[in-house]
This record gives structure tokens, sequence and C-alpha cells, in this order.
């Protein structure tokens, strides 16, 4: 028989359970309002003791801390300790953390698992560290095929090593195999969007902006800046991106017959945007990023690739 006194108690653990998570949650958000005050020592401060209990959000922020130098000397080994912490509980962007950092730190074994899981959502920088490893074949076998199909791909995101790289790899692996590339990458894309949709993204922090973060991975030295997501963001234009081209004639006949294709996107005019080594095919302006997602779910259903990008 259950005793009154048994269910008081339990009522009494619950809310006590209850209270603590609240309370965490609630130093968590005070040290993200410090850090955007560029108060980074009383950010670390907030978040340290929700991190020791478990919280994956402040486990994460405290690994930003550690590893951009911020409210405490710049520690690699402490923030990757943090971003496991983080990632041990789904924490997305910790675990793209710790593949970036391994893979700098040259823990190539370990930094493989964290870079298969990332770019098969679809992370780009991911993408460009594994089609590197892919090429060479040094720390996993070997595969131009994938790795072709990840570096394009890595490269159509705006990854500036990637473009670079996949002109180098034009020189070495054969025709036939950058074309069976392209078609995995087209692949690739589409499955990306079910990964990115069975999992949740952690809050980015590495700026003193609202609107903007700034994920700056020392393995590679490129910064890659995302807004946050929303379906409409003020003062900007959207744009697609329908792929990237070593000729720029590539990428105007494929404009001709997208055109063709959808009427929306004949009344806009392409833009080609070239680093050197690729021009990338672009369209817009939309007025939303929602509008934009609209026409690339209409091109991806007919097999063509396609990315949603802030023009600003």
């Amino acid at each position: 028989m259950v005793r009154r006194s048994d269910i008081v108690k339990l009522v009494i653990g619950l809310f006590a359970l209850i209270s603590g998570a609240v309370a965490a949650k609630a130093d968590t958000k005070a040290g993200t309002d410090a850090w955007s005050r560029g108060d980074y020592v009383v950010a670390v401060e907030e978040w340290r003791q929700p991190a020791l209990e478990g919280d994956a959000e402040a486990q994460f922020h405290l690994g930003q801390a550690y590893r951009l130098g911020r409210g405490v000397k710049t520690d690699l080994n402490t923030a990757l300790d943090w971003y496991r912490k983080a990632a041990a509980q789904g924490h997305i962007q910790a675990g793209d953390n710790c593949g970036h950092l391994l893979h700098y730190q040259k823990k190539y074994n370990e930094a493989l698992p964290f870079l298969i899981a990332s770019s098969d959502r679809g992370e780009p920088r991911a993408q460009y560290l594994l089609a590197t490893e892919l090429f060479n074949g040094v720390n996993i076998e070997k595969d131009w095929i994938r790795a072709y199909a990840m570096m394009t791909r890595a490269a159509s995101a705006g990854i500036a090593p990637a473009s670079r790289s996949l002109a180098l790899m034009d020189q070495y692996i054969p025709a036939e195999q950058r074309q069976a590339g392209i078609l995995r990458a087209r692949a690739l894309d589409q499955s990306a969007d079910g990964a990115r949709g069975a999992q949740v993204d952690g809050l980015a922090l590495d700026s003193r902006s609202r609107e903007s973060v700034t994920l700056a991975p020392v393995s590679m030295g490129v910064a890659v800046s995302a807004k946050r997501a929303s379906d409409t963001v003020a003062d900007e234009e959207w744009r697609i991106q329908l792929g990237a081209f070593s000729h720029a004639a590539n990428a105007k006949k494929l404009w001709t017959k997208i055109a063709k294709d959808i009427p929306r996107l004949a009344t806009m005019k392409p833009i080609l945007k070239s680093d050197g080594a690729l021009t990338r095919l672009q369209a817009g302006p939309f007025a939303s990023k929602a509008d934009a997602e609209a026409i690339c779910k209409k091109l991806k259903a007919s097999g063509q690739p396609c990315l949603t990008l802030s023009a600003s």
C-alpha cells in the first residue's frame, strides 16, 4: 500500500529536480547574454556549474570559450573534453567541433567517426576534411568518387579550400569517376536533408551579434558565417545556388535548361560568382528564406542540387 508520506516525498523530489533544471537553463541563458555583451569571464562563470551538472548547451559553450580563449586561457584539450561531453548527449555542433579539433590534432582515427556523421548531415567543413582523407587514402580507404562528391558539395557551399582542392582533383581523377562523383553529390544533397531532419541543432556561439554566428575551424583556418535559421531576416535577400563549375559556359548552359523548367526562375537573371577555380551559379533575389526554399524543393524533386543562401 502506498503511503501518503511517500507520495509527498516523490512530489517534493520531482519538484526539486524540475527546479534544478530550470535554474540550470537560467544560468545558461545568463551566460549567453553575458557572452553577447562581450563579458566572457562572466559567461564562463555562469556556464560552469550547469556544465558540471550535465547541461549539454553549457558544455558546448564552455568548449567554445576554451577553444577561442575568451574568458579563460586557450586550452584545446579542455575544449575537446567539453565538446565530447556535449556531443555524447546529442549536441550536433559539439560533434562537428570534435571532428574538426581532433583532425587538427592529427588524431585521425578518433576524428573520422565525427567527420562521417557531420558529412552525412551535409556539414560542409566536415565534407571538405573527409573528402581530403578519402582522396589521399592514408587514414581511410581511398575512394575517389566519394571524395569528389563530397568536395563538390563543400565547394558549392562556399568553402574556399574545397574549390581549390576540387580543381586539383580534376588533374588526377579520371573523367568517368568525376562524373560519377557529381551524380553522387546530388544523392548526398538529398540524403543530407533527411539526416538533418532527424537531428536537432544546438546553439552556435562565436560572435557578439545576436543575428549571426561565426565558426572558425582551427583545422582549416577558414571562417564560415551562417545566419540563424528563420523564414524572414530583415534587410537581407535570399538566393539559391545551383552548382559550381570549372567552366562558366557550363553554368550558363544549366541555367538555360532550368529557367525553361521553372517559370519563376525565367523572370530572374543568373548570378555567376567566380573565385578563379570555380564558377558558382546562383539566382535571386528572393524576399524570404521560405520563398527560396520552396524553389529549391521543386528543383531537388527533379534531381537538381540546390542550396539556400543569404545574399548578405
